[in-house]
Order: C-alpha cells, then structure tokens, then sequence
C-alpha cells in the first residue's frame, strides 16, 4: 500500500512539475510586431498581446527572438513551444494547434522608392525577382502563385537590405510595417496588394488542449474589450478595414 501511494505521489509530482513548465515562445525581429529595444526589453504588438494572454491564462513562459525559420522549427519539433505571428495557412494548419488572429495582415509587394518597377496583377508581378526569408509564409504563396525568380535570406532584415541595394526588385511586406518603416523615413514604396492572411500564435501539437482554450479565450476578450485594437493603435498600426 505504501509503495502505492508513492506511486502516486510521484506521478502527481510530475504532473505539477508539467503543468509548471514554462511554454517557449519564439518570434523573429519584424518591427513593429515584435522586436527588441536597446535596453533589452522585448516589445512589439504580438509581444504585448502574448503577455496578456499567458498572464491571464497564469501560464508560465519564456520568450526569444530568432531567425523566422529556426523560430518556426523550434515549434513544430519541441514540445512545449510556440511560435508567432504565424500565418494560419492551409498547409500549416495541421501542424500547429492555433490561437488566432493576434491580427489580420494585409501583405504588399513594396519596391526600392524611385524603382522603376511596376506592377498592378500577379502576373505582372511574375516578372521581377521578389525576395522574403526562409519558412515565411510569403515563400509559399509566391511558389503557389508560380513566381519564376524568388530570392530567400535568412531574415527580413537580410531581405530589406537587398531591396535598398538594388538586389531584387519586390518584397512582400505586412502593411503595418511598411507604413511603420515609412515613417521612419526608409525609402520603399506601395506596388500593390499581395495577400490577406490571419496571423496568430502556433504551438507544438503536445501543448495541452485546455491551455490553448484558455489562450484563445483571452484573446477573444482582447478583441471583444477593445484591447487588441488600443495595442494596435499604440505601435502606429490601423486595423484592415
């Protein structure tokens, strides 16, 4: 009997330690969504929306700021881990459990201001060698769309500076950013409308069910309360209309 009941109390233990584990989230640098200051504190959009969430849900985690690709790796291979803003896509969906939309993104292809580039229908697009980074979801909407010539950096920033220099002619680029980066003075210009996606939160297949309830539900209440949208505002960005 005694040796039961230290069965048992062993597996309660481990069930506590579980529950206990911080959730790992990982995000990339894509200003004003997510980025870091020179102090070192995180901020950003989604940065914000997450803490509430987790605090509201009285989860435990920890956050880092990656390359997009590893970001989304690190999320669909190892338990307990998160990664955001993810497109909810058709091809993603399974491989995720979703809290959505920490926003809903209208992407753009934008050029280098006073390019000479041009272009008002996809197939005009098609053209020119447009860039964006690894594992983003823009890599497979152009491959879906059957762009020819796709350039891939590690990072946004990577593919931002080859837009400056003159390496490739477009990028997609969310349309809070862009107009975050023009008031900023950087000199890109609007080509035209590129997609519409749901952004959100991805987590690793073994994240509990009851805690992505709990997320959802928070950020439900976010957007219900007005929260979501007053974060937006605060960070320069307008919600799609």
């Amino acid at each position: 009997m005694k040796i039961a009941l230290l069965l048992f109390a062993s597996l309660g233990f481990a069930q506590s330690a579980m529950a206990e584990e911080p959730i790992v989230f990982t995000t990339e640098s894509y200003p004003p969504f997510s980025y870091q200051e020179p102090g070192g504190n995180y901020r950003g959009v989604g940065i914000d929306q997450v803490d509430i969430v987790m605090k509201e849900a009285g989860a435990p985690y920890t956050l880092e700021i990656m390359p997009w690709a590893r970001a989304i790796t690190l999320a669909e291979t190892q338990s307990r881990h998160c990664v955001f803003a993810a497109a909810r896509t058709a091809e993603r969906e399974a491989r995720f459990k979703w809290v959505v939309p920490l926003f809903i993104d209208r992407n753009i292809l934008v050029r280098h201001a006073g390019s000479p580039v041009t272009a008002s229908t996809i197939e005009e697009a098609k053209r020119f060698t447009v860039g964006t980074h690894r594992e983003d979801y823009t890599e497979g909407v152009l491959r879906s769309l059957g762009f020819p010539k796709i350039d891939l950096s590690a990072d946004v920033d990577t593919t931002l500076r080859k837009l400056l220099g003159d390496r490739i002619d477009m990028m997609p680029m969310s349309e809070g950013v862009y107009d975050k980066l023009k008031s900023d003075g950087t000199p890109i210009e609007k080509v035209m409308l590129f997609s519409e996606q749901h952004l959100g939160i991805a987590c690793n297949r073994d994240v509990p069910d009851a805690l992505i309830a709990k997320m959802q539900a928070g950020l439900d209440r976010l957007i219900r309360d007005g929260v979501q949208a007053a974060i937006l505002k605060r960070y320069g960005i307008n919600e799609p209309q």
